[in-house]
């Protein structure tokens, strides 16, 4: 057994080629070369947005309280935003991307019309309003991801749906379990189950 460490502990004779193990086993004969490994440049990264990792930056919905899509937030980091408060100003932008007119806001969150309105721009919505406020901005950031169309996602929001028995997928979000059920749907077509 010594010589057989003996044996591979020693170079090849010469400099020639080296046996290396390939991922699958076999052995093979390594060219001789110096690899060039350039090294990140410091500040490079730090000059990079965050937002700019994500191949679909359209999929975040409250762009000035969120700085990743809703969809990859971790319930803590919904938490967070929920506890800082959501502004009358990010509620604008959920409005102006989802293309949803006060009425049906109010609908889906649960609150009177003049509760969203009546907000001046950088006040900050209830804590209880923020969550809701969040758990839609999250749906429509998971459907925007999974249909690739905002356009096409805002649409299939307001048509039946045999999945739901018929029923729209909006008229599910108003509470919990119906936001619940919508976000499985969605999660159902991004994994070509037929829904």
């Amino acid at each position: 057994m010594p010589k057989v460490k003996d044996a591979a502990k020693k170079k090849p004779a010469g400099g020639g080629p080296k046996k290396v193990k390939t991922p699958a086993g076999q052995a093979r004969k390594s060219k001789k070369y110096t690899a060039y490994k350039e090294e990140p440049q410091a500040s490079l990264l730090l000059n990079e947005p965050e937002a700019e990792s994500y191949t679909t930056s359209y999929a975040i919905v409250l762009r000035g309280a969120a700085k990743r899509p809703e969809s990859h937030m971790t319930p803590l980091e919904k938490m967070g935003m929920v506890r800082l408060g959501i502004t009358k100003q990010d509620l604008e932008k959920l409005k102006k991307k989802t293309e949803l007119d006060y009425d049906r806001l109010a609908k889906a969150l649960s609150v009177a019309r003049a509760t969203l309105i009546n907000k001046k721009e950088k006040e900050k919505f209830s804590p209880d309003l923020s969550e809701k406020i969040v758990g839609l901005a999250d749906i429509y950031s998971y459907g925007y991801e999974v249909f690739e169309e905002e356009t096409r996602f805002n649409q299939w929001m307001f048509k039946p749906n045999i999945a739901l028995g018929g029923l729209l997928p909006f008229d599910l979000i108003d509470n919990q379990f119906g936001r619940e059920e919508v976000k499985n749907l969605i999660g159902r077509i991004d994994y070509g189950v037929y829904s």
